[in-house]
């Protein structure tokens, strides 16, 4: 009886032919369709669509920061960024200082960054905003050091910032009272330092740009970055460095359309320039044909 049972187990032996083509599509990745048919996946599927939503989704959330420097090069690059913070001197701290500058080159690499000592006494040193703070200023170096330092990176290339005049309003401030003071220490520095060895038309303030101007009216660094960039910034204390590479990415975005404009404004007003004296020259003969004839 024992052999007659063992006898149909016999019969459900796989032929060697269908073992080995099972065996090969294993191999190809076939098993679970030979296992069972009935739960194979289908590519159009609402699970497969979910799957590739989310893969999106996680390939969005990956996009590298456009503020962090794709190249380590270092050196001075003919377009150069700049920003600085100020802190707040005289007796209740309303006015502006100079309290840090930093200069980041074309690839978004800091190229300087120092903290300034003011040349008057720092009451409030802004640190919600500015993030300097008191131990900052005290190896700092000089203003007078500092302006001469940036004046010779800055010559003779294109400057890029937002709202340049505010940064330049505190030099301005200082130069004069280098001339009109007989005391202070800075009477014998040179008033053209910074400002009048830098050209306007090398200045690309992004707060001045046509195309980044809401309803006539100057947008914020930060309002900017998030909407051309993608990128947020300003959300606590200000980064100079940070700024810096966002106001040199906005420039660098519309650089192509931003020189042409440039070149097209000075063209037009050569061509102004050339138009005048011939008017002049038309009034002064018809005053003349009306002197003769009278």
């Amino acid at each position: 009886m024992g052999s007659e049972l063992k006898k149909p187990k016999k019969q459900f032996q796989l032929n060697p032919n269908w073992a080995q083509l099972r065996q090969q599509l294993k191999s190809n990745g076939f098993q679970k369709q030979l296992s069972n048919p009935s739960q194979t996946e289908n590519p159009n599927s609402i699970l497969g669509k979910r799957k590739s939503r989310s893969s999106d989704d996680d390939s969005g959330d990956a996009r590298p920061n456009p503020l962090i420097p794709t190249s380590s090069d270092s050196s001075v690059t003919d377009v150069i960024a700049i920003d600085c913070e100020m802190v707040g001197v005289s007796y209740v701290g309303n006015r502006s200082a100079l309290g840090r500058v930093t200069l980041v080159n074309q690839w978004g690499n800091v190229i300087y960054d120092e903290y300034v000592r003011p040349a008057e006494r720092v009451v409030d040193f802004r640190t919600k905003i500015s993030g300097i703070r008191p131990q900052h200023l005290k190896k700092a170096k000089d203003f007078h050091v500092v302006q001469e330092e940036v004046a010779a990176l800055i010559k003779g290339r294109i400057l890029v910032g937002h709202a340049l005049r505010n940064d330049f309003k505190v030099t301005v401030h200082l130069l004069r009272l280098c001339v009109w003071s007989a005391v202070t220490k800075w009477e014998m520095f040179p008033v053209q330092a910074l400002l009048l060895g830098h050209q306007k038309q090398d200045i690309r303030d992004t707060s001045e740009y046509k195309h980044f101007l809401r309803e006539g009216r100057k947008p914020a660094l930060r309002n900017l970055a998030t909407e051309v960039l993608g990128v947020g910034i300003q959300n606590g204390e200000h980064c100079p460095i940070e700024d810096a590479r966002a106001a040199m990415m906005l420039y660098l975005k519309h650089r192509k359309e931003w020189e042409k404009s440039i070149k097209d404004f000075a063209r037009l007003k050569e061509k102004q320039k050339k138009r005048k004296p011939k008017k002049k020259n038309r009034r002064l003969r018809t005053v003349n044909n009306a002197e003769n004839a009278s």
